[in-house]
């Protein structure tokens, strides 16, 4: 992959989905995301930068919901699919006209969200985060990045914590006393 945005002076969204018993899912299986925004991060893992915004919530199945974005069952891949759409609709919202970069350990989510890959199901999700990603890139550079999922990479490890305590109905640990790899 072609890096288009340098490491100087751009936001870093690392997002995570979470999913209890991802098996036989329905749209009464509880699954959430979580999502770290860092400034002053080089990619690497080590923990480089600061938290700039921490946010998490519930996939949201009801489309009665004013929240709802399109998926019909919580599952691990709606949940990161949920994650990323949130991450867009932030950047959205942020008067600023820093680049971004959006990394996460979903393959599935980076690939279906920037239409590199079509989808089988979840499509009502996919074409909203879709139409956010193409709105999102009218207004700024944005590219996604592949991180591995559980290799102690800080960031990825915190939205990662953020998204299970939240699909656990628990607060997360502050980040001044959280360590990576604790969930």
């Amino acid at each position: 992959m072609t890096n288009l945005i340098s490491i100087d002076e751009h936001l870093a969204f690392y997002i995570d989905g979470s999913c209890l018993e991802n098996k036989n899912v329905t749209a009464d299986t509880p699954a959430a995301w979580g999502m770290a925004v860092v400034i002053g991060d080089n990619g690497l893992g080590k923990g480089s930068g600061e938290i700039l915004e921490e946010s998490w919530g519930f996939v949201i199945c009801n489309p009665d919901d004013d929240e709802f974005i399109g998926a019909e069952v919580g599952s691990n891949n709606t949940a990161e699919l949920t994650a990323f759409a949130m991450a867009l609709r932030w950047l959205l919202i942020d008067g600023s006209e820093r680049n971004a970069i959006i990394y996460t350990d979903s393959q599935y989510a980076g690939n279906l969200s920037t239409g590199a890959w079509r989808a089988k199901a979840n499509k009502s999700l996919v074409k909203s985060v879709q139409d956010l990603w193409n709105e999102v890139s009218k207004i700024r550079t944005i590219e996604w990045r592949h991180v591995r999922a559980h290799r102690g990479h800080r960031w990825n490890e915190r939205a990662d914590h953020l998204a299970n305590r939240c699909v656990n109905k628990q607060l997360p640990i502050p980040l001044s006393f959280w360590k990576p790899g604790q969930r």
